[in-house]
């Protein structure tokens, strides 16, 4: 339990989010955590109370909030903007090569104060809110190095500037003035919002390559009432139980079975696999998928978070939030860190001060605020959570799932890695590859025949086989009699001869024995390419082999 923000902390895993609709706006009484401290869960937004980072939904929504994105945008444009004339103003005399006149530098060290006030005094609030935060829960984190190391520098330097005679004669200049260090602390407010800011850009694109996977689902599906009336409806309001009906090209709302109606259905954003699957009644169909040639029913099963897309969502949101081995070695250190730090500050302003050369106030004051913002741990408390979010948002966004970060990190070594080639290595386009004629019958007449009993299909496969044809500069013949049977293939008439264009079963149910040629069609299929038979008036008249090329991307092995 962290409780704090004056809001309630939980832990739990992933599965606790999972309840959520992922179609919510980004609601109030959402459960956010961090994401570096995956354990600290609240209601609403917020900062984690042990590192201080702003908490992100446990789950992503449809639509996104980035107004921390703008507000640290915002700051870090207005700190830089004041920060650098008191940069350029504080090495004057080094960039001149000669003392500046005393009236002159009066009035550019209260420019410096003027201008750094706004950075220390607004723009760093949020820092010093997120390092107090921690030396409450007495977690003290590297906002608290932070938030010392300007406040202390800021301090020092308005008395130097406002009351240099309480400082030791040898502090002083020949015009009685003391050395001040706000171009210090505005220039490290002005760095660490330029950090937050690339930080807040990583995590944005992180979260959009999960909202891309969000975006693959439907936001409304046609529900048919129980005396038959069909409306749409948005995705949130669907039930298991429910009934909808989905038209070709539509796709597929819910994860469920098919209670009427029969089609084919493209499964590649989930399996890869180019070609789609015949559904019929009582088959399962899963949400997100499209729905090609038939109209169907689909009875509900699982809707929302319970739905295969909606665990896939949560699996690589777990998976940004998972602790890689180098980060449960920077949570250990961490906890003794910080304290480590702010006592050798200490010691390091005590060893110049008592034995430092003059002015030894001044080399204790730079020396300890250095040792604090320099051991700021951002190496191991951001680099490491942001590579592993990065690294899985931008694998989600290629169709690459992790399971935690600990795969991520096991990558390095790796040295065989077995892939799914369809989908991955391959196009996802099936090409025709190969035209075998058998016995009398040739090739050309072989292609043409096939090429005319698919030209009015919209199967992967028959696309391919018709492109074939014409790329070969073969035209497909006019087809009568044309019927499709589910499952198997297609037939027809032409010119009097019986065609039958399909799988083995389409054969033998013509009345031809595809035996024969069985040995090179498996010879085929084990290189990759599905095997398509072709009969001509009751006799096996060749063998179509369709494959899914390698991508021009694809290296060689």
């Amino acid at each position: 339990m962290h409780p704090g923000n004056n809001a309630p902390h939980t832990s739990g895993n992933a599965a606790q989010g999972a309840r959520l609709s992922l179609h919510a706006e980004g609601a109030a009484d959402a459960i956010y955590t961090c994401p570096m401290h995956s354990q600290v869960r609240q209601i609403g937004p917020g900062h984690c109370p042990i590192c201080g980072m702003g908490l992100e939904p446990l789950l992503p929504s449809g639509s996104e909030d980035d107004t921390e994105f703008r507000s640290v945008r915002r700051r870090f444009w207005f700190a830089l903007t004041l920060a650098l004339p008191v940069m350029l103003s504080a090495m004057g005399t080094h960039v001149l090569g000669k003392p500046i006149n005393p009236r002159i530098a009066w009035s550019l060290r209260l420019m410096e104060v003027l201008l750094s006030a706004p950075v220390v005094l607004w723009a760093a609030v949020p820092y010093y809110r997120r390092g107090w935060l921690g030396v409450v829960h007495r977690t003290p984190n590297m906002y608290t190095l932070i938030g010392l190391g300007v406040i202390v520098a800021f301090t020092y330097s308005l008395i130097a500037t406002f009351l240099p005679g309480s400082f030791p004669a040898n502090m002083r200049d020949a015009h009685g003035m003391v050395g001040v260090y706000f171009e210090v602390a505005a220039v490290i407010v002005a760095l660490v919002l330029l950090g937050e800011w690339l930080e807040l850009a990583a995590r944005g694109r992180t979260s959009a390559a999960i909202r891309q996977l969000l975006e693959l689902s439907p936001k409304t599906a046609r529900r048919i009432a129980a005396g038959g009336e069909e409306a749409d409806v948005p995705l949130e309001s669907l039930a298991v139980g429910d009934r909808v009906r989905v038209r070709p090209g539509e796709k597929i709302p819910v994860d469920g079975r098919v209670m009427s109606g029969q089609s084919s259905v493209d499964e590649s954003m989930l399996t890869g696999e180019p070609l789609p699957v015949e559904k019929r009644v009582g088959d399962r169909v899963v949400g997100a998928t499209v729905n090609q040639t038939g109209a169907l029913v689909i009875e509900a099963e699982h809707v929302g978070a319970d739905s295969l897309l909606s665990q896939i969502v949560a699996l690589v949101s777990q998976a940004q939030r998972s602790r890689a081995p180098l980060q449960k070695l920077a949570d250990r250190v961490a906890v003794w860190f910080v304290p480590t730090v702010i006592a050798i500050s200490i010691a390091t302003a005590l060893g110049w001060w008592f034995i430092g050369p003059e002015p030894r106030l001044g080399y204790a004051l730079v020396n300890a605020v250095a040792v604090l913002i320099i051991a700021c741990p951002c190496a191991l408390g951001l680099a490491t959570p942001i590579s592993i979010m990065v690294a899985s948002g931008r694998a989600a966004r290629l169709g690459v799932l992790f399971r935690d970060a600990e795969a991520i990190e096991s990558l390095r070594d790796i040295d065989t890695l077995v892939l799914d080639k369809t989908g991955t290595l391959t196009r996802g386009r099936p090409t025709l590859s190969q035209v075998i004629a058998l016995g009398a019958f040739e090739e050309t007449l072989v292609l043409a025949c096939a090429a005319g009993l698919e030209r009015s299909s919209e199967h992967p496969l028959a696309r391919a086989i018709v492109e074939g044809a014409l790329s070969r500069g073969v035209t497909p013949v006019e087809v009568a009699q044309f019927n499709s049977v589910t499952g198997q293939g297609v037939t027809g008439t032409w010119d009097g001869r019986r065609l039958a264009l399909g799988n083995a079963a389409l054969t033998y149910g013509v009345g031809v024995d595809a035996g024969a040629a069985q040995e090179r069609s498996e010879t085929l299929r084990r290189t990759g390419q599905s095997t398509i038979f072709l009969a001509i008036d009751g006799r096996l008249a060749g063998i179509l082999a369709v494959g899914d090329p390698l991508k021009e991307t694809t290296p060689q092995a």
